[in-house]
C-alpha cells in the first residue's frame, strides 16, 4: 500500500484540513493499491493565499534567476525520471517503456524554456511606447490523467518561467505521480509558496479554483464537457481561462503514400497508451480503391500488438480505470449496432487477461463520419476507418468534425502533403509520421480548446500585456 495523505502548500507537506479519502486503485490488476487524500475548499483557500502572497516576490525576480530554476528542476526530474516512470504505471497502467519516455518529455519541458527563455523579448519599444510583458498573477493547474508526467510539468513549466505562482490540482486517478513531481520541485529549491499542490476531486478543488477570486487564469485539460463547466465557473471573476479538450482527430492516408509508413503511424497513435491520448489519429481516411489492401495491412498490424502487465515488455497496458473500461465497451458496442464492420478486436477483454482493465485493441471498417464512433471520442485502443474518393472529400470528413486538435497526412507528394495539411481545421498538422516536437505550440481548435501549451506558446499564456506610453522626462 502506498498512500497519498498530504498537500504541499506554501513550502511545506501539509495535512488537509478535511478527513475524506478515497481507495486508489491499480488499473493492471483491479486491486486496491493505496489512499488518496480529498481536499476541501478550505485546502484552496490555504493554497490560494500562499500563492498570493510568493506573487509579490517571485513575480520580480530576473530572467536568469528563472532560467535558472527551470534548469535546476529538469536536473532533478532526470534524476528522479525513473522514479516518474514507476509512478506512472502504477497510476494509469501505462507500460513502463512509454512511461519512461513521456517522463524524458516532462525533463524536455522544463529544458526546453529554461534555454528560451533568456531571448523572450519581455519588453518591446513600439513607436512612442514600451509593451512590457508581465506575469498574470496566480494560475490554477488542472492537468489530465492520460499523460501525468508530461502534462503536469506543460503547465507549470511556462507558469514559473513568466513569474507567475500556481496550485496544482493533479487528476485524482494519478496521485503518484503528483506525489513524485511535487518531491522534484520542493528538491530543486523552488520558493515557499511558488508551487502549491491541492488533492481531491476535480468537481470540489477544481470548481473551487476556477471561482476563487485570488485565481488569475485557469489552465484546464481534459474533457470537453467539463471545460466548459470550468469555464462558467471561471465567469464571475472574469479571469483568464486556456483549456485543451477533446479531439477526433483525422489521419488522412492519400493515395500515393507509403502504406507501410502510414500503417505505422495510425496504429501506433491509437493503441499507444491504450488508446487514451487526446490527439490520437482515431478518424483513419483511407482511399477507397485501397481499401482492402490498407485493411488487412492495419489488421496485421493491430493483431501484434500486445496486451498485459505494464511492467512487463508489452506494448499496451490497461485503461486506466473501470468506468473507463466500461465507456470503451459501450462504444464497441454503438460500433457494431451501426453497422460498422469488425476487422478485429471487439467487446471483453483480451485472451489470457487476468484482473484488471485490459481492452482489446479494435478497428473497425466501413465507418461514416455521421456514426457515433467517428463523431465522439472514445478515449480507448479503437480505431475507426473511413474510405473516401476523392482528396476534396477526405478534407471535408477530416474537418466535419465538432473538434479540432490534430491531425495527419502522409502522402509521397511534398507540395500535395502540405496543401491538404493547410486545408484542415486543427491546432498541430504532423505530416509523414513526424515525431513530436515540444517547441512547436499544441492546442485546438472549435471545441478542443483555447490557448496553447508547449514552448514558448505555453510562456504567452502566462503573461499579461501593459503598454507604458510616452517617458517620464
Amino acid at each position: 500500500m502506498r498512500d497519498v495523505l498530504r498537500h504541499y502548500i506554501d513550502g511545506a507537506w501539509t495535512e488537509p484540513l478535511g478527513d475524506g479519502t478515497a481507495p486508489i486503485t491499480n488499473p493492471a490488476t483491479g486491486e486496491t493499491s493505496g489512499v488518496l487524500a480529498l481536499g476541501t475548499s478550505a485546502d484552496v483557500d490555504r493554497a490560494a493565499a500562499a500563492a498570493r502572497r510568493a506573487f509579490a516576490t517571485y513575480s520580480q525576480t530576473s530572467v536568469t534567476e528563472r532560467a535558472d530554476l527551470l534548469a535546476a528542476i529538469a536536473a532533478e526530474y532526470e534524476r528522479r525520471a525513473e522514479d516518474m516512470a514507476l509512478a506512472v504505471t502504477a497510476d494509469i497502467g501505462t507500460p513502463l517503456a512509454i512511461a519512461r519516455i513521456t517522463a524524458q518529455a516532462g525533463v524536455g519541458q522544463f529544458r526546453e524554456l529554461a534555454e528560451a527563455l533568456p531571448a523572450y523579448p519581455f519588453e518591446e519599444h513600439r513607436g512612442r511606447s514600451t509593451v512590457r510583458k508581465e506575469p498574470i498573477g496566480v494560475c490554477a493547474l488542472i492537468p489530465p490523467w492520460n499523460y501525468p508526467a508530461l502534462q503536469m510539468t506543460e503547465k507549470v513549466a511556462p507558469a514559473l518561467a513568466a513569474g507567475c505562482t500556481m496550485i496544482l490540482k493533479p487528476a485524482e486517478i494519478a496521485p503518484y505521480s503528483a506525489q513524485v513531481f511535487a518531491e522534484i520541485i520542493e528538491a530543486a529549491g523552488v520558493p515557499q509558496g511558488v508551487f502549491n499542490m491541492v488533492l481531491g476531486k476535480g468537481s470540489v478543488i477544481g470548481a473551487a479554483l476556477s471561482k476563487h477570486p485570488e485565481v488569475d487564469l485557469v489552465s484546464f485539460t481534459g474533457s470537453t464537457s467539463v471545460g466548459v463547466q470550468v469555464q462558467k465557473d471561471a465567469a464571475d471573476t472574469v479571469k483568464r481561462v486556456t483549456q485543451e479538450l477533446g479531439g477526433k482527430s483525422a489521419h488522412i492516408i492519400l493515395p500515393d503514400a507509403d502504406l507501410t509508413s502510414a500503417v505505422a503511424t495510425a496504429v501506433t497513435g491509437v493503441m499507444t497508451n491504450s488508446g487514451q491520448t487526446c490527439a490520437a489519429p482515431t478518424r483513419t481516411l483511407i482511399p477507397r480503391a485501397r481499401r482492402d489492401e490498407i485493411v488487412s495491412m492495419i489488421r496485421t498490424a493491430v493483431d501484434a500488438v500486445t496486451v498485459g502487465d505494464p511492467l512487463t515488455p508489452v506494448a499496451m497496458g490497461p485503461v486506466a480505470s473501470e468506468q473507463q473500461w466500461h465507456t470503451v465497451q459501450r462504444y464497441i458496442q454503438a460500433g457494431l449496432d451501426e453497422g460498422a464492420t469488425l476487422v478485429t478486436g471487439g467487446l471483453g477483454q483480451p485472451e489470457g487477461a487476468k484482473g484488471g482493465w485490459f481492452a482489446r485493441p479494435t478497428v473497425f471498417a466501413d465507418v461514416t463520419n455521421d456514426m457515433t464512433i467517428a463523431r465522439e471520442e472514445i478515449f480507448g485502443p479503437v480505431m475507426t476507418l473511413i474510405s473516401y474518393d476523392t482528396v476534396e472529400e477526405a478534407v471535408a470528413i477530416a474537418n466535419d468534425s465538432p473538434y479540432g486538435l490534430a491531425a495527419y497526412v502522409d502522402g509521397g507528394d511534398p507540395a500535395q502533403v502540405r496543401d491538404v495539411a493547410a486545408r484542415l481545421r486543427a491546432g498541430q498538422v504532423a505530416l509523414n509520421g513526424a515525431p513530436l516536437d515540444q517547441s512547436a505550440p499544441f492546442g485546438g481548435y472549435k471545441q478542443s480548446g483555447n490557448g496553447r501549451v508547449w514552448g514558448i506558446a505555453g510562456l504567452d499564456e502566462c503573461l499579461e500585456i501593459k503598454a507604458v506610453v510616452g517617458s517620464a522626462s
